[in-house]
């Protein structure tokens, strides 16, 4: 009995090990911040459906901002106002420069359902 649970789970390593060597291990997640240039700083908004991963986002006044736009859940946009910031999927991301400090509304500019009113969150730059 003890030779054929051995047997198995012999055959259960081997299967596991075997395929691991055949498709890899998955890729370490990358620092994207730490791929930008000095001065920039990075502002990843995940949009979902129906709500952005935070309330609020902070930043520091007068520094320059990288804003990426990630679609976790849908279809979704961003248009910051007040600061002419229009993201989408054809455009992901931009480049801005904060110099004033205040609270600037981000809303979801793509209608993507029933909750699409709901799509509000807050940048603060202070």
């Amino acid at each position: 009995m003890q030779k054929w649970i051995m047997f198995v789970i012999f055959i259960g390593a081997s299967v596991l090990g075997l395929y691991l060597m055949t498709f890899g291990l998955p890729e370490k997640p990358v620092d994207e911040a730490a791929e930008l240039p000095p001065g920039v700083s990075l502002l990843k908004i995940q949009a979902s459906n129906f709500h952005f991963d935070q309330d609020e986002y902070k930043v520091a006044a007068s520094d320059k901002v990288k804003v990426v736009l990630e679609n976790k859940q849908g279809i979704h946009g961003i248009e910051i106002k007040g600061l002419d910031v229009h993201l989408d999927m054809n455009n992901p991301e931009a480049e801005i420069d904060l110099s004033q400090p205040g609270e600037y509304e981000i809303h979801c500019s793509i209608p993507c359902g029933e909750g699409h009113l709901d799509m509000v969150s807050k940048l603060i730059v202070e």
